[in-house]
């Protein structure tokens, strides 16, 4: 069976830069577990990296999303913590938006595909969905302890929506 950890946007601004929460940080632990078990049981990892040029906040989501983040180069857009240490073992790919249509087309063909990182209503959600239209039939989980947002209400929400979308939230 192939398996695939997709690690959407651990980035420092994601976590304790500009659009950071508690509840990002607090996943450091829980990613790193699942990256290690994926990694040492054949599987194969990749991380989005949110990626934004100077320009952000005259782009379309800069408008309604309007906070400085993961600016190309900057600190804020790197791999936050000991998940950083592992980017070098996995696949990156920068994204300009939300979901990540190149991420789409690494991960054809698995069997099995689990989403992980931040922020659940919003990257996690759009990769997660983005991933069960492509692949019907490939089983897209997301472990609740593995994803966190910035709003607790927003993170169950999308969590629900998720679940009503086929896509196993792992209890």
């Amino acid at each position: 069976m192939r398996r695939a950890l997709v690690v959407v946007d651990y980035q420092i601004d994601f976590v304790t830069g500009s659009m950071g929460s508690p509840q990002a940080e607090a996943i450091e632990k829980n990613i790193v577990s699942k990256i290690e078990e994926y990694l040492s049981t054949g599987g194969k990892v990749f991380f989005t990296m949110d990626t934004h040029g100077k320009d952000y906040l005259r782009t379309d989501e800069g408008i309604h999303i309007p906070t400085e983040h993961c600016i190309c180069g900057t600190p804020g857009w790197e791999i936050f913590g000991r998940v950083a240490d592992y980017c070098g073992k996995g696949e990156v790919i920068e994204k300009s938006t939300f979901g990540s249509l190149e991420a789409m087309t690494l991960l054809k063909g698995f069997d099995q595909i689990e989403v992980c990182g931040v922020a659940t209503n919003i990257c996690v959600l759009a990769n997660a969905v983005l991933l069960k239209t492509a692949y019907p039939e490939t089983k897209v989980m997301v472990d609740p302890d593995c994803v966190a947002s910035y709003d607790e209400s927003l993170h169950r929400k999308a969590l629900d929506v998720m679940r009503t979308l086929s896509i196993d939230i792992l209890e």
